[in-house]
């Protein structure tokens, strides 16, 4: 449903556009001047603003520059019962979508609308889609430990070093990856992400290195693998620490030789990839207990980067609360809203098990359940809700 703020001077006006777009299913809030209008405009967010333009103590125009002023995407449509087309001209020259004279069309009105909404809706759903396709992928953080992360990523993408990454879940692995692709010389070519830990080990050698038609009961088509899908780009083995050992010793060829065959292959293919693989398991003692093979950490291990938890990072913690929820209110398109210093001192405090992924949580829900300005007792509240039952129990 779209939400309407109509502004005028007029009571019997707004009252008779709340009541009308009230009836053709909008939601609907009336405002009396332009510094009522722009409080409003503060903690909402409308579709459609309907602005008057001879008001008291704020015009027209001047609500429309404030407006765009906060919101360059707002769509105004400008109202006046004293018309011309002079007065229009400006007016769409000022950013509004449409000019409307008095005494209103009543049709004419509500096709405008529709389609002044249809167009907000559009802006929106274009703004989601460019982000997704041009998602840059940034790594948030200037404490020591980042720093040195970053320094290391420069120095290392301009080569085919294989990297490998270790760390807790949740604190970013997939994105130091992505980073290292996307600053590397194969940034234009796939970066093709496989989890180790989600493919049943039955499955995983196709998955890597493909199969051919008839190979198994299943193989009803030939398939490429992961390695040639990659080819040209970089492959991100994450989760590796879970790969069965027969994958494992394919892989290990793979890297040795720069081929594979695909299952029930008979001849070998070559393949340009660079493998970047990650783990949250303790490699060494995997070794030690013999689940994963020396030869290939080894092969893997060229270049070292541990991703330290978030809880080795506090410093960082303002830097990505304020970067999770300014993304996560374009994302949904709520009014802004900031963290109060009070706010992020409190979530320094907390014990973050899930790193990263958890504090992007966390903010998400915030960002949902509170006004404005985000407060300590709001993260006291809402942080971690099961600790705030355990204690009152």
């Amino acid at each position: 449903m779209a939400r309407i703020l109509v502004i005028d001077d007029e009571r019997s006006i707004r009252n008779t556009l709340k009541e009308i777009l009230e009836y053709e299913k909008f939601e609907v809030e009336v405002a009396e001047d332009g510094f009522v209008a722009l409080e409003k405009l503060e903690t909402t967010k409308f579709d459609l603003i309907l602005c008057d333009i001879k008001m008291p103590k704020m015009d027209g125009m001047e609500v429309l520059g404030k407006i765009h002023e906060k919101d360059p995407d707002a769509t105004v449509v400008m109202i006046s019962g004293h018309g011309s087309i002079e007065t229009a001209v400006e007016a769409i020259k000022k950013g509004a979508y449409d000019f409307i004279s008095k005494p209103l069309d009543l049709n004419r009105l509500l096709i405008t609308i529709r389609n002044a909404t249809d167009k907000t809706r559009l802006v929106s759903e274009t703004k989601v889609l460019k982000r997704k396709v041009s998602k840059t992928y940034d790594m948030i953080g200037d404490s020591e430990a980042m720093l040195r992360i970053k320094d290391l990523l420069n120095r290392v993408a301009p080569t085919d070093a294989r990297v490998f990454i270790t760390g807790q879940n949740g604190t970013g692995k997939e994105l130091v990856a992505r980073w290292l692709h996307e600053l590397s010389n194969r940034s234009k070519g796939p970066f093709v992400e496989v989890n180790c830990a989600a493919i049943p080990s039955e499955l995983i050698e196709s998955e890597l290195f493909g199969h051919e038609k008839g190979s198994f009961t299943s193989a009803i088509k030939q398939k490429k693998g992961n390695f040639e899908m990659a080819t040209g780009g970089t492959l991100f083995l994450d989760e590796i620490g879970d790969m069965s050992l027969a994958a494992q010793a394919k892989v290990l060829r793979a890297l040795q030789e720069n081929k594979i065959m695909r299952v029930g292959g008979e001849k070998d293919i070559s393949v340009d990839v660079r493998v970047v693989a990650a783990t949250n398991k303790n490699i060494h003692q995997e070794i030690e207990k013999g689940n994963f093979r020396e030869d290939l950490y080894h092969r893997l291990s060229v270049i070292l980067i541990h991703v330290p938890s978030l809880n080795e990072r506090l410093s960082d913690i303002p830097l990505l609360a304020n970067h999770f929820l300014n993304q996560i209110v374009a994302e949904q398109a709520m009014p802004p809203k900031l963290f109060l210093d009070s706010a992020l001192d409190e979530l320094k405090k907390i014990k973050w098990t899930g790193n990263i992924r958890e504090l992007r949580n966390v903010v998400e829900r915030l960002a949902i359940l509170c006004d404005r300005e985000i407060a300590a007792i709001d993260v006291q509240t809402y942080a971690q809700p099961f600790s705030s039952i355990k204690k009152r129990l």
